[in-house]
This record gives C-alpha cells, sequence and structure tokens, in this order.
C-alpha cells in the first residue's frame, strides 16, 4: 500500500508537466484572427447562398500609425429579414478598389444559410461586386 502511495507525486508531476507540454503546442498553433477571417470568408464563397444586396457605403478608417482599415457597409435581405452587415476587405485590397465602389452600387451577397447573418460580398475567390 505504502508503495503505490509513493507513485502518486510522480503521476502527478507527469500530468503537470503533460499538460504544460499540450498547452504550449496548443499555443504555438493557434490561427491569427487573419487566417480564421480568410477560413471564414473561403467557408461561406463555398457552401453559401447568394441573394440581392446593395453596397450602402464604404469607408476607410486609420488606426494606430500608418495601419487603415477598408470597410465595405451593405444591406440583404433574407427569408423577409432585413440585415445590414460590414465587411473589412484589408487583406483583400489587391480584389476591390473601395474608390470604385458607388453607394446604392447592386452586389450579390453571399450568407451562411445555418446563419444568415453571416456573410460576404468577396472573398479570395469570389466577388458579389458589380461594376
Amino acid at each position: 500500500m505504502s508503495s503505490t502511495l509513493r507513485l502518486y507525486p510522480f503521476l502527478a508531476l507527469g500530468f503537470a508537466g503533460l499538460s504544460l507540454a499540450m498547452a504550449a503546442w496548443a499555443r504555438r498553433h493557434r490561427k491569427t484572427p487573419d487566417q480564421r477571417e480568410r477560413e471564414r470568408r473561403l467557408r461561406i464563397s463555398t457552401l453559401g447562398r447568394i441573394t440581392d444586396g446593395t453596397v450602402i457605403d464604404v469607408s476607410e478608417m486609420r488606426l494606430s500609425g500608418t495601419d487603415e482599415l477598408q470597410l465595405i457597409i451593405y444591406q440583404y435581405d433574407v427569408a423577409g429579414v432585413s440585415y445590414e452587415a460590414s465587411q473589412d476587405v484589408t487583406q483583400l485590397r489587391h480584389r476591390v478598389d473601395l474608390h470604385s465602389c458607388r453607394i446604392g452600387l447592386p452586389a450579390s451577397i453571399k450568407y451562411d444559410p445555418t446563419n444568415p447573418g453571416n456573410s460576404i460580398v468577396i472573398a479570395e475567390n469570389w466577388t458579389g461586386l458589380r461594376q
């Protein structure tokens, strides 16, 4: 009986070490917000449904120093419910010129059929902006 009691501290120490190693591995392999947003856009562009919408505004905001945030604000309807959303298109500058986007411009919107509030107007492999 006493020999098994002597093993408990070693088991606890081994478990703690394994837990720390797993936490360190998970932290190193955590996705950045940009990676998660890119995956969201690609998932919606692949699996999403299309509806008609309208660009209601474009906005460029200066963040700290030289960083800039570019947004497209749009509205669309799904099953009689109106949605107004914005999409950060800063990472997609090569695909869209905000200065050519006109307010009131018709657009195709892709949305998640299980959550219609989750939508995009542009992705790496698709664009709903009409020229």
